[in-house]
């Protein structure tokens, strides 16, 4: 598994975790909004923002009855048809180059999910740096296809796919073309609940694929994410939004800025805190050592008076003998007068006790 350049960001190993704004429909129709969010994403320290292209007619039919309006139980858009849903929550294509230009200006890769194959033609014309494929869309061979042809680095949800359809669309990304893979490990419930998030299943993710592993987290907070780059999630891509009390129809299971920037914050330190196997103190330990416990006289012992629990105690700071040691010294006799406070040595002890 290799690292690689996104932009001007280094993705993988070693690197600090590549945090992704996703906008989706938080914008609630308005390029002012949209805009606002990336300058909020830029202000909380994301390295990109993502959008999603498509239209309603792409998405699905303009039936609102049946099999097109949403009917779970819990469903945050139940009662909705389908072609409402993504009436409200589409990205209009007339903005793309808009929020995609303001996204540059912060120094932020932008880029998009297409959701068929006239996004990702419209998504060319752009010149994305790469591209997200969905997980209700990682089964979709053609679109898969289609983004691999491009030869650009391809980001891809797993949310609901079992191990076989992954190994065939990994396939099919391959075969087409991409040599460059992040697999985002995903839980396609909003919002998700942390116990589904199933984030032992990341490792594995990176093995069998040998490729770079992320999260895409539909939780609500900034445990899961966290925990993710424990784990090697070397992409965290996370639902943005500038007030959740103003509604937004991602708004339940998004962040806001000051969340946000403590997501950035915590998975970097996350990320820095993993480190290597190491024992025996830090660099940044070694002045702490002396406020270890040792052995210390504890009253004022004569010459050839013996050592006591009382007269010798394992005490802070660590300037004497290691504790281990007292055993040696109970009921045996001081080689010469020593004075409370003084810390034990092996001179301390009668030649011939030692």
């Amino acid at each position: 598994m290799s690292d690689f350049v996104l932009g001007n960001k280094r993705i993988g190993p070693g690197q600090p975790p590549f945090i992704i704004a996703e906008l989706s429909g938080n914008h609630d129709q308005s390029l002012d909004k949209a805009l606002a969010m990336v300058d909020a994403a830029a202000e909380c320290g994301a390295d990109a923002i993502k959008i999603q292209t498509y239209t309603a007619d792409s998405m699905t039919l303009d039936i609102r009855h049946g099999d097109f309006v949403i009917n779970d139980p819990g469903n945050l858009w139940q009662g909705q048809s389908l072609y409402q849903l993504y009436q409200l929550a589409m990205t209009p294509w007339d903005w793309h180059q808009a929020i995609f230009e303001r996204a540059r200006h912060h120094g932020m890769l932008a880029f998009s999910t297409p959701f068929d194959l006239t996004a990702v033609d419209f998504l060319e014309q752009l010149n994305v740096p790469c591209y997200k494929i969905a997980s209700f869309e990682n089964s979709d061979h053609a679109l898969l296809a289609a983004v691999a042809k491009t030869g650009k680095p391809v980001i891809m949800s797993t949310g609901m796919a079992t191990q076989t359809e992954l190994a065939e669309s990994v396939e099919v990304l391959k075969d087409n073309g991409c040599t460059e893979l992040i697999l985002l490990k995903c839980t396609s419930h909003y919002p998700a609940d942390p116990v589904d998030a199933n984030l032992a299943t990341i490792p594995h993710l990176a093995a069998l694929f040998d490729c770079q592993v992320g999260l895409s987290d539909h939780t609500a907070g900034l445990g899961v994410a966290v925990a993710s780059v424990v784990l090697g999630a070397t992409v965290i891509e996370k639902h943005f939004v500038l007030d959740r009390s103003e509604g937004g129809v991602d708004a339940e299971f998004s962040l806001e800025p000051a969340e946000f920037k403590a997501l950035v914050q915590e998975c970097k330190r996350a990320a820095v805190a993993l480190g290597q196997v190491t024992y025996g103190g830090t660099a940044s330990e070694q002045a702490s050592r002396k406020y270890r416990r040792s052995l210390y006289i504890a009253e004022d012992i004569r010459a050839g008076e013996v050592f006591t629990e009382t007269n010798l105690r394992s005490v802070r700071p660590g300037h004497g003998l290691a504790p281990k040691y007292l055993p040696l010294f109970l009921g045996r006799p001081a080689s010469q007068p020593l004075t409370k406070g003084t810390p034990l040595s092996w001179d301390h002890l009668t030649k011939g006790n030692a």
